[in-house]
């Protein structure tokens, strides 16, 4: 039998069959899957073949064989920092909700987001949540940052799930298609996954006042069918999102500003830093490219997991302001 991995709790996936019904399966043996050191061999979104074992009290079944993926993201798995962790695969779209202060996101946090996105092959959506709480000073910042997105060509939403501003238009982009939530804890995911569709009930979380941080509410990555023919992935808040296994000279390609600059560049290795006649080093100057894109490029470059969970834009836009005097 195939079905669709739709929750997966560490050893137990919850499979959903091709005629609609919810299997709980383990996994049979080890699966080492080509070329993937992943803490978990089976994601959400896999699609699998699994064989109903029906000698026990409850149906149960076993997987057997993992479809090849589409695609997937992953992100470097927690406690072991040379393995990865598969958050989801078989994925149409991913959208990462971004607040200004409530928590705050980082530029460097959603730059590494959006090349995971890029390097994967999968199309990464900006979700500008908790409009309602801008004030005047956080309302600039927000629109700043979104100008900087849209200028590069990704798409941009603006929302508020408690006013129902945007929901619908973001539920049109999803009909039909596979598409995963992320960003840090306390964004507001499960409370806009609930505006879209009340009848899931998503736990909400509380932002703890002290930290600014959102407290975890969601524990393992899972999948939902919604009632306007679109399945959704809600996935744990993400404090970290390291770059899993990128050669230097790849990076800057999945920066689509610099890709287009780069074979102008006098060096086809050429890294960005120091080197004389660099086509992205003339666009940074002449503030054709935002400085925040480079900072976060540089700190990829430089394998730097520490420090960019704790950069704000702001100290960006000084850099930026600084340089045009």
């Amino acid at each position: 039998m195939t079905g669709t991995v739709y929750k997966s709790t560490g050893s137990w996936y919850t499979v959903k069959s091709e005629n609609g019904d919810f299997v709980e399966c383990r996994m049979k043996g080890k699966f080492r899957i080509k070329g993937i050191k992943s803490t978990n061999p089976i994601a959400v979104g896999d699609i699998v073949d699994y064989e109903l074992d029906e000698t026990s009290d409850a149906i149960t079944g076993t997987i057997h064989n993992i479809h090849e993926r589409k695609n997937y993201i992953v992100r470097k798995s927690v406690n072991l920092s040379k393995q990865i962790h598969i958050i989801a695969s078989n994925i149409d779209q991913v959208f990462l909700l971004v607040t200004i202060d409530n928590p705050p996101t980082t530029t460097s946090f959603i730059d590494r987001f959006l090349v995971t996105a890029e390097a994967y092959g999968i199309e990464a959506i900006l979700i500008f949540n908790k409009i309602d709480t801008l004030n005047d000073q956080t309302l600039d910042d927000q629109l700043y940052l979104q100008h900087i997105y849209q200028e590069i060509g990704y798409k941009c939403l603006r929302i508020s799930s408690t006013e129902n501003k945007g929901v619908d238009k973001l539920k049109e982009m999803m009909i039909g298609k596979v598409s995963m939530f992320s960003g840090h804890s306390g964004v507001g995911k499960s409370t806009l996954v609930n505006a879209m569709e009340p009848s899931l009930h998503l736990k909400t979380s509380v932002i703890s006042e002290q930290s600014k941080q959102g407290q975890h509410t969601t524990t393992f990555a899972e999948m939902y069918d919604l009632s306007f023919d679109a399945r959704i992935i809600d996935t744990p808040g993400i404090k970290g999102f390291g770059i899993v296994d990128m050669e230097p000279t790849e990076i800057s390609g999945y920066f689509p500003e610099f890709f287009k600059l780069k074979d102008q560049c006098k060096f086809n290795n050429c890294l960005h830093k120091e080197e004389p006649h660099c086509a992205i080093k003339a666009a940074l100057e002449k503030d054709e490219i935002a400085w925040s894109r480079y900072n976060s490029y540089l700190k990829i470059l430089e394998g730097d997991e520490e420090h960019y969970r704790t950069d704000t834009y702001g100290e960006d836009r000084a850099a930026s302001d600084e340089t045009r005097k």
